[in-house]
């Protein structure tokens, strides 16, 4: 879908085309309602600042989306498959790293009792493994902020794809 089709897309339409991006209603709405936009620029920027801040009830069912990071998505819908494709870019882990990360995982969801977050695309196993490690050292009003954050980035960059750019 290209910034043109979506602006002419109906509601339902565009809604569901975005939904894969992020699952937050109140973004969906946001963007789909502000329609029509003058560049693909200004869709990006409403979709950095749109529903911000997310609530914890938000930040809470997004995060059901999202599987560990190491893990394959589960399911064959579009949001399993751009995951998969996130991931993806993060290439073999040797098996120190790879323990690291899962190791990793379990102390942050005994912490957080949530998933760890982070926007895989353009980062290295390395990179997230250091990520994860000092969130680690977050509160969780510290690490609600971040998830925002990272859920914002990966948002964008699906909306960026699915525009086909």
């Amino acid at each position: 879908m290209h910034l043109e089709q979506f602006n002419a897309a109906g509601r339902t339409e565009a809604a569901g085309a975005l939904r894969p991006c992020l699952d937050i209603q109140r973004w969906i709405d946001e963007l789909a309602d502000a329609r029509p936009y003058p560049s693909l620029e200004a869709l990006l920027e409403a979709g950095r600042g749109a529903a911000n801040p997310f609530t914890p009830a938000e930040l809470e069912a997004a995060l059901a989306h999202h599987p560990r990071i190491g893990e394959r998505a589960r399911g064959n819908s579009t949001e399993a498959r751009l995951s998969e494709a996130e991931q993806a870019g993060l290439g073999e882990a040797d098996a120190a790293v790879a323990e690291a990360l899962a190791e990793g995982n379990r102390a942050y969801e005994e912490k957080f009792g949530q998933v760890f977050l982070i926007r895989a695309a353009g980062r290295s196993r390395e990179e997230i493994l250091a990520a994860l490690t000092t969130r680690l050292a977050h509160t969780p009003e510290e690490e609600q902020t971040i998830i925002g954050q990272q859920l914002r980035e990966i948002a964008v960059l699906r909306l960026e794809g699915l525009m086909g750019r």
